[in-house]
């Protein structure tokens, strides 16, 4: 198992090298630059841009003079000593833009997330497998395919008119009221932080949670086929214990390679849903750090997603070993 790890490890750090050179390389696919973008919006706004010079002493400046692969390694370079490097459009610390509150804040809507689909996800998909073809189970097929079909900022639209036209509620979006918006954390702030996380995570967890549903019904049907589930049966085993001790040990399995990859695809998925809904999470400052072409802030961003992608699988391929001892390693 160690030598497995070491071996898992080892593929993770080179994986999330290839990652960082293929986000590199789509960041600055685009013509131009950052600059160039600053200079273009100057000039729309009816100002007199930017001259020459000025152009060339702000790319110098962000070091955007220097050959790409040299802006790689130096990128690459001080992110291995944990500096993220400067945002251009906010000119601060990349780490200062997107640390604090507003990772803070992505890691709560999102894991909240995640705990509710995984909770309503499993319960039903359990229930409608051991219950086929009935009213709950067509019921729930219908809300999975409408969930699956429907994406995230249409469903966070569709709330947002509900709530607008029908309850006639004064504002729906963001985490917060007005007056909470920039005070320091209190128990005032965390209550109503909490009064507004509900409606986010619905939005997002929904999709995520008929995923769910759809894998546990279909892996719970087919292990209930398996002929050691008879033969449990058969010793006189109460519909519990097959059921839990032998069903679902063994259709899990699916289910933990699925949970392996859900939170940097949680985090992928919320992006418009947070512009909609103008969350301030990171989601926003992605959208616009991709507009901008601020390459530090965009490269931060998906690098965070690719390191919770490799450690999400390497967590899945162990927990896996661990939960069914018909696996192994070599």
């Amino acid at each position: 198992m160690w030598s497995y790890l070491l071996k898992r490890l080892a593929s993770g750090l080179v994986t999330l090298w290839i990652i960082s050179v293929i986000n590199f390389i789509i960041i600055n696919l685009p013509a131009g630059d950052f600059v160039d973008d600053l200079a273009a919006r100057m000039a729309s706004g009816g100002g007199s841009g930017l001259s020459i010079e000025g152009i060339e002493a702000l790319r110098s400046r962000f070091g955007l003079d220097k050959p790409l692969y040299l802006q790689y390694f130096y990128w690459i370079g001080n992110l291995l000593r944990g500096d993220l490097g400067m945002s251009f459009e906010y000119n601060v610390p990349v780490s200062e833009l997107l640390g604090g509150d507003v990772l803070l804040l992505t890691l709560a809507v999102c894991g909240a997330a995640l705990i509710l689909s995984w909770a309503i996800g499993i319960s039903l998909g359990v229930y409608t497998s051991l219950h086929p073809y009935s009213l709950p189970d067509y019921l729930a097929t219908f809300v999975a395919y409408l969930g699956m079909s429907c994406p995230h900022f249409l469903l966070a639209l569709v709330a947002m008119y509900i709530g607008i036209s029908i309850f006639h509620m004064q504002s729906v979006g963001g985490l917060f009221s007005p007056q909470y918006v920039s005070a320091p954390w209190t128990w005032a702030r965390f209550v109503d932080f909490m009064k507004h996380l509900w409606l986010p995570v619905l939005i997002v967890g929904f999709s995520d949670a008929v995923s769910i549903l759809r894998l546990t019904r279909g892996s719970m049907m087919d292990t209930l086929g398996q002929p050691y589930i008879l033969t449990a049966r058969s010793k006189g085993l109460s519909e519990k214990a097959v059921i839990w001790k032998h069903v679902f040990k063994v259709a899990v399995n699916p289910l933990i390679s699925y949970m392996g990859f859900e939170f940097p695809r949680l985090i992928g998925g919320v992006i418009v849903t947070a512009i909609v809904l103008n969350l301030p999470i990171i989601g926003p400052f992605y959208y616009k750090a991709l507009l901008t072409q601020d390459m530090y802030v965009a490269g931060a961003v998906l690098m965070f997603i690719g390191v919770l992608l490799v450690v999400g699988g390497v967590f899945a391929d162990l927990l896996l070993a661990y939960v069914d001892p018909r696996i192994r390693y070599e």
